[in-house]
C-alpha cells in the first residue's frame, strides 16, 4: 500500500509538472543580445563553448515569438553559427526552417547559397544536394542577385579549380592571366 502510493504521489506530481510546461523562460531581446556578446571573446574569435546555448536560445525565441519582425534574423544567425561550426545537419535544418517559413526574409536565398556551398559542397560533398539548393535559389528568387549568382555555382558544380578558372577566363574573355 505504501509503496503504491508513492508511485500514486509520483505520477500525479509528473502529471503536474508536464500540464505547467516546466520551467520555460521567455527569451528577450536583451537576453538575444546578450548572448550574442558572448559569441566572440576579446579578440573576436567564436566562443565555441558559448554556441550550444546560443542557438537554442535563438530558436527558443523564433519558437516563442514566430511572428516578432526579428524571428527570422535571430533563425538567420542561429544557422550561420551552425554553418560555420560545421554542424551540417543542424544547418540543414535552420536553413530549411527558415526558408520555408519566412520565404519573403532578404536572407533567404543568401542562407541557401551559404547552405549550398558551404554545408551540401564543402562539408558533406553531395553535389546533387547542392545543385538543388542552387536551383531552388534560382527559381524561387529569380531577381535577387543571388540567383545570379547560383547560376554561376550550379556550372562550377565538381570543377577542380584549374578547371574553374579557364571557365571564368573563357567567360570573361580576358584571355590568358599572367603567372
Amino acid at each position: 500500500m505504501r509503496k503504491s502510493l508513492k508511485w500514486m504521489s509520483f505520477i500525479m506530481l509528473s502529471c503536474v509538472m508536464l500540464a505547467c510546461g516546466g520551467n520555460e523562460k521567455k527569451v528577450t531581446l536583451d537576453d538575444l543580445k546578450a548572448t550574442e556578446s558572448s559569441l566572440s571573446d576579446e579578440k573576436g574569435m567564436l566562443n565555441e563553448a558559448a554556441v550550444p546555448a546560443a542557438v537554442e536560445q535563438y530558436c527558443e525565441f523564433v519558437k516563442q515569438n514566430p511572428k516578432d519582425p526579428q524571428a527570422p534574423e535571430w533563425l538567420f544567425k542561429a544557422m550561420q553559427i551552425e554553418v560555420r561550426t560545421g554542424e551540417a545537419e543542424k544547418a540543414i535544418e535552420l536553413a530549411n526552417q527558415l526558408a520555408n517559413d519566412y520565404p519573403d526574409y532578404k536572407n533567404v536565398p543568401v542562407a541557401l547559397v551559404m547552405l549550398a556551398s558551404e554545408v551540401y559542397n564543402d562539408q558533406l560533398h553531395d553535389l546533387e544536394k547542392a545543385r538543388a539548393t542552387y536551383e531552388r535559389i534560382i527559381s524561387d528568387y529569380p531577381d535577387s542577385q543571388w540567383a545570379a549568382d547560383a547560376k554561376v555555382l550550379v556550372t562550377m558544380l565538381g570543377m577542380s579549380e584549374e578547371e574553374m578558372l579557364k571557365w571564368i577566363v573563357n567567360q570573361t574573355g580576358v584571355g590568358e592571366l599572367s603567372r
